[in-house]
């Protein structure tokens, strides 16, 4: 039946993809803050685990496909606003095209307040192909990992200096503490660094041989219906093959044209001017 679907000339498909972000496994790549109660860590916890459980829909045919956040009105109260910063924060946002005949990829960002459009061409993952199997709904998958280069752009790609520092003695923690000039302001950003690489393990679906997946996620013989990168998770809720419902699977068009390259460092020179005036130096926010 499936078969059927592909060689249908118009054949089009939908997956939606729950995300799930380990927030204890975030913190403990900050070392965790020994002044705050347990308590207090739970509900820290809780709120950002609302903040990062999300659902994404992806429509595919078999050359393209898009990928964004599912819409949802911001409850009463909440900062949309500063939801679609952290958004921005973490790699995500916006609408994600990738065309995977052309090897290349568009997507649409906002980031404080400008908007941007990132045009380059797609990774090309290594894949290291298991024989390792489960079934993820009815659909039977199989297991391929990949060792990948980390967004710089994505604060879940960084921890403290020297790694998790629950890990350390606590003489070495005090003797640390000793060691800071206390009459001049620590700087957050100086004491964290990036984790440059991760190693992804991804459950694709031969059964629905498309060339795609979640994300910036493509390059396997089939659907890939779940991707675990070590922090989040996203995991396939539902598909939909040959829906009467077609959805235009083009390219967003709006925004500065730039490259992954010229946006990343658009990103890190924002932090570094955020790092500047948190850190108690003097200076006026510049422009893009």
């Amino acid at each position: 039946m499936i078969s059927g679907f592909l060689n249908a000339q118009d054949f089009q498909g939908v997956a939606v993809y729950e995300s799930k972000t380990s927030t204890a496994e975030m913190m403990k790549n900050f070392g965790g803050n020994r002044e705050i109660t347990p308590e207090m860590q739970k509900n820290i916890e809780e709120r950002m685990k609302k903040m990062f459980e999300k659902t994404f829909i992806l429509n595919f045919n078999k050359s393209a496909s898009i990928y964004k956040e599912e819409e949802k009105l911001d409850a009463p109260g909440q900062d949309g606003g500063g939801r679609r910063i952290m958004t921005s924060m973490m790699g995500g946002g916006g609408t994600q095209y990738k065309n995977v005949k052309e090897k290349a990829y568009t997507v649409d960002k906002e980031f404080f307040g400008k908007e941007f459009l990132i045009k380059d061409s797609l990774v090309s993952y290594k894949w290291q192909m298991g024989t390792e199997s489960k079934k993820i709904g009815e659909y039977t998958c199989f297991k391929a990992t990949a060792v990948v280069q980390t967004d710089a752009t994505d604060f879940r790609n960084f921890r403290m200096r020297g790694g998790n520092r629950d890990l350390e003695s606590k003489e070495k923690m005090e003797k640390k503490k000793d060691s800071i000039d206390t009459n001049k302001k620590t700087n957050f950003m100086q004491d964290v660094e990036q984790i440059k690489e991760k190693t992804i393990t991804a459950w694709y679906c031969p059964e629905i041989p498309i060339n795609q997946g979640p994300d910036k996620y493509w390059g396997l013989p089939g659907l890939i219906l779940e991707v675990n990168d070590g922090t989040t998770v996203l995991l396939c809720s539902k598909i939909v093959l040959n829906s009467k419902e077609k959805v235009e699977i083009k390219a967003p068009t709006k925004g500065k044209e730039v490259t992954q390259k010229e946006y990343d460092e658009i990103v890190k020179k924002k932090m570094e001017e955020m790092r500047e005036m948190y850190g108690g130096q003097r200076g006026q926010g510049r422009g893009f």
